[in-house]
């Protein structure tokens, strides 16, 4: 049976996708997905492993075909100075023929963390590993410096390493403000598809992670971030940038997943301070619910009462609310 290019290249991509989320029956699924007979689905494979795109373990099992490279550099080098020489060298070469809405979000996301680690992380060493396959890459940023959430702390003079964790979901922070401007994480964050950081025994990510799985990747020392990104993605930089910031007033939007900031529904009012902290220097602040069952009385008042009455010029948006977490919002509103 002879398909048209696009419903080929549709089946490859199928077949790609199912076999990298190590689903069963592949063949079968495959087949009646695009109607096609299984000797075609057979055929499909036979040529993607010829291509060295996928590999057979045994018997309609596959894996796909996945390549490594790693680079260490210690400051005494040269070029450790430089995100842009780094990258240039050690990662731009990887990723051509990639698609250039595709390269673009790399070149920023990889400019802005290799640049963290050479101005903030006080590091003797920057590790950079890039993990491909035919339909993602991943790059590992590693240090050995004093941590990312333990530098927040100490500029911000916090209590807790958790809540370092908390101020980058919001954005706008940096421990060097005449130099940076606080935006790299929270854009690198929005730009990948996946982004995590594991720093002092924490995690701080948007993906939907569960931490369990994720211990046996925290650093005794230092700072990992590892982003993820389709090779295929639709994701234009520019679109990301315009949900958060103006060519006029520039980074003036935020938003929350309150579900990871908090890990459990919030109750208290010290726990809307935390959260309230800083968010006066945005417009608009989206608060996600998603997640979460409820909320307590207290931090929604402090949160939109005292706080939105103290400053009634920003706009607070909350989203992916339950009925209960509604109906007490609206509840300290009204009383």
């Amino acid at each position: 049976m002879s398909l048209s290019a696009n419903k080929a290249e549709q089946l490859r991509l199928y077949l790609l996708e199912k076999i990298s989320q190590k689903q069963t029956s592949v063949v079968r699924k495959t087949a009646e997905t695009f109607d096609v007979t299984p000797a075609t689905v057979y055929r499909y494979l036979d040529q993607l492993e010829h291509d060295g795109i996928i590999q057979k373990q045994k018997r309609d099992q596959y894996v796909l075909t996945t390549r490594t490279a790693h680079t260490r550099l210690g400051r005494n080098n040269p070029i450790f100075s430089s995100e842009d020489t780094i990258y240039g060298q050690f990662v731009r070469p990887l990723l051509a023929g990639y698609p250039a809405n595709v390269r673009g979000i790399w070149d920023y996301l990889c400019g802005e963390i290799i640049n963290n680690v050479i101005d903030h992380s006080q590091a003797e060493h920057l590790d950079i590993t890039v993990t491909q396959d035919y339909l993602n890459t991943c790059v590992q940023i590693a240090d050995d410096g004093i941590g990312i959430f333990e530098k927040i702390r100490a500029y911000l003079g916090l209590s807790e390493l958790e809540e370092a964790v908390g101020e980058l979901f919001k954005g706008k922070i940096t421990t060097d403000s005449a130099h940076h401007s606080g935006e790299g994480i929270f854009f690198s964050s929005r730009l990948a598809d996946e982004f995590v950081i594991f720093s002092s025994g924490l995690i701080f990510t948007h993906s939907r992670f569960e931490n369990d799985k994720l211990i046996n990747e925290l650093p005794a020392k230092g700072t990992i971030v590892r982003m993820t990104l389709s090779n295929f993605s639709n994701k234009e930089a520019k679109d990301v940038f315009d949900l958060y910031a103006d060519p006029d007033s520039g980074f003036t939007k935020t938003q929350i997943p309150l579900q990871q900031y908090f890990e459990s529904s919030p109750v208290s009012r010290s726990q809307a301070k935390r959260l309230c902290s800083r968010l006066d220097r945005f417009r608009e602040v989206t608060l996600d619910f998603t997640g979460l069952d409820w909320i307590g009385q207290g931090f929604a008042h402090q949160l939109f009462v005292v706080f939105q009455n103290e400053h009634p010029d920003i706009r607070l948006l909350p989203i992916g609310m339950t009925e209960d977490v509604e109906k007490m919002i609206r509840h300290v509103m009204q009383s």
